[in-house]
């Protein structure tokens, strides 16, 4: 046994992944003992054997396949060896003291189902600390204002700076530090979401359960943010897609009846209109490629859609593939 297993999934990652491996192997800690387990989503581009070189001390496994990020997850939990998980993005760079910090904090308040830290990206900016769960009431940006103009008392006293640990709705997936325990009472990462909204979907079960989501901010981890995901046009339409689909399965995850239909409709509708104005500019304005990835986008989504009313689901088709899969096994 160990006392910690870094967990991160990879796919095509390798620049941002090497620098994420060297924080890592460089820690030479007396304090606690780490195992790293990377998950390579098939990546298929041979570096895999190159970094099993470079890197001998870090177990790296093979998926059968880009079946997604939660599945890589629990795929990596499921070997690993250590009483506590660390979920870790590959374009992150960590030190041995927020490790220290999260473990200790995790290990010494067993209420605390998740335990993150300040995160800031190259340009020492912090990310944002507060994050609701989604909810009708915060779906839509005006929506999200007129909320937090209402609850503006609570979040100044609930994100008072003076305060070391804060404790938001959810934790991103970039960083996440949680019991094998807590894992265990919530199942893991839930897989029918590809990519996005599985680390919401995943607080929110902790959540349910009685647990809290705590925030370190005497230390930080830096994220080097959507050097993994959005490489061109075609990536950056995918991924957006893989965002607006995500929704529409944590809210079938999460909500029922009325709720449900009513946020799926205004879903449907607001996405629709968005992209297809957006899409018609994109026609136009092809030369600017902000514009035309939404022309990719509303494509993405027609197939989605269609396919959720033919199917009967919500479930991404790229999970649904793997789940297939599964089943058929």
């Amino acid at each position: 046994m160990v006392d910690i297993s870094i967990i991160i999934v990879n796919y095509k990652s390798w620049n941002d992944l090497k620098d994420c491996l060297k924080s890592i192997v460089s820690i030479d800690s007396n304090r606690f003992t780490i195992e790293t387990i990377v998950v390579d989503n098939q990546s298929n581009d041979g570096r895999i054997e190159d970094f099993r070189t470079l890197f001998p001390s870090v177990f790296f496994i093979e998926n059968s396949g880009n079946n997604g990020f939660a599945n890589g997850c629990n795929m990596g939990a499921s070997i690993a060896k250590g009483n506590y998980l660390f979920f870790l993005n590959p374009d992150t760079i960590i030190t041995e003291n927020a490790i220290y910090e999260l473990w200790n904090t995790s290990s010494g308040n067993s209420n605390l189902g998740i335990i993150c830290c300040t995160q800031i990206n190259e340009s020492n900016k912090k990310y944002n600390e507060i994050r609701f769960f989604p909810s009708l009431k915060t779906l839509f940006g005006l929506s999200r204002a007129l909320l937090k103009l209402i609850k503006k008392r609570n979040i100044k006293l609930n994100y008072n700076p003076e305060k070391e640990i804060i404790f938001p709705d959810w934790a991103t997936g970039a960083v996440i530090f949680m019991s094998k325990d807590w894992f265990t009472k919530v199942k893991g990462w839930t897989e029918k979401y590809w990519l996005y909204f599985e680390d919401v979907d995943l607080c929110k079960k902790v959540r349910d359960k009685g647990g809290k989501i705590g925030l370190i901010r005497s230390v930080f981890i830096i994220h080097k943010h959507g050097g993994a995901s959005r490489i061109n046009i075609k990536t950056k339409a995918l991924t957006k897609t893989e965002v607006l689909i995500s929704q529409h399965v944590y809210f079938n995850e999460h909500t029922r009846g009325l709720e449900n239909f009513t946020i799926q409709f205004l879903l449907i509708t607001s996405i629709l209109i968005e992209k297809t104005v957006l899409a018609s500019l994109g026609l136009v304005f092809f030369f600017i490629p902000k514009l035309k990835v939404n022309i990719l986008i509303l494509k993405n989504l027609i197939r989605y859609y269609s396919n959720a009313v033919i199917k009967g689901t919500w479930i991404s088709p790229r999970a649904m593939d793997y789940l297939k899969r599964i089943e058929a096994h």
